[in-house]
């Protein structure tokens, strides 16, 4: 326990942040669209991610940062890709709405979401490279550190999706879906930009 809770805190305060990934995770929620998968797509991935941290792959990352500069710039262009689907949104005839909208295919989905994890070059900096790092302090604790925060991405996605999906009922106005809309594509936008301009 004395690794678990720091592992279950930490995991937590690197996690909630409004970025493209729990952006798109409270759509999908909101519209309650294939959103088990894609809870388990993202808490899997964070667990993937650091338990490869905790196994040493941080180090390695940290002595080859041509890859993280090619991860930034395919997660720059992917942002600004989806920022612009989000503008069209918001501008378009189509109207999101839960009763009327159709249903993207579960590969679109899980597509998308690959594409939020893999392609931002933060989500290796703090769950590889800084949690990794961490969870190292603890030597022979080092797994029920990164357990616990594993159990911190599980329980923020959980939270985050079906709590979106559970208040969706309320948010059945087509002005509310068009602000939903605008405020993805800033979030896209402005993540891409700090991606292209900031020092990683």
């Amino acid at each position: 326990m004395i690794a678990f809770i720091p592992g279950l805190f930490a995991g937590l305060s690197l996690i909630i942040a409004i970025g493209a990934q729990n952006a798109f995770v409270i759509k999908q929620g909101l519209t309650k669209q294939h959103v088990l998968m894609t809870v388990a797509i993202c808490a899997a991935s964070d667990a993937l991610l650091i338990a490869l941290g905790a196994a040493g792959l941080g180090t390695i990352l940290q002595s080859h940062a041509s890859l993280l500069e090619t991860i930034r710039w395919f997660g720059v262009i992917y942002l600004i890709w989806f920022g612009i689907k989000s503008v069209r949104a918001v501008f378009g005839n189509k109207v999101l709405d839960t009763t009327t909208t159709t249903s993207p295919s579960a590969k679109k989905v899980a597509t998308s979401l690959l594409g939020f994890t893999f392609l931002n070059p933060h989500v290796y900096l703090d769950t590889v490279i800084l949690l990794g790092s961490i969870s190292n302090q603890f030597k022979s604790d080092r797994w029920f550190f990164s357990a616990g925060a594993m159990l911190a991405s599980l329980i923020w996605f959980v939270s985050i999706g079906y709590g979106a999906k559970a208040a969706s009922r309320f948010m059945s106005k087509p002005v509310f879906w068009k602000i939903l809309d605008s405020v993805i594509a800033i979030v896209m936008f402005s993540i891409a930009g700090y991606l292209a301009f900031a020092k990683l």
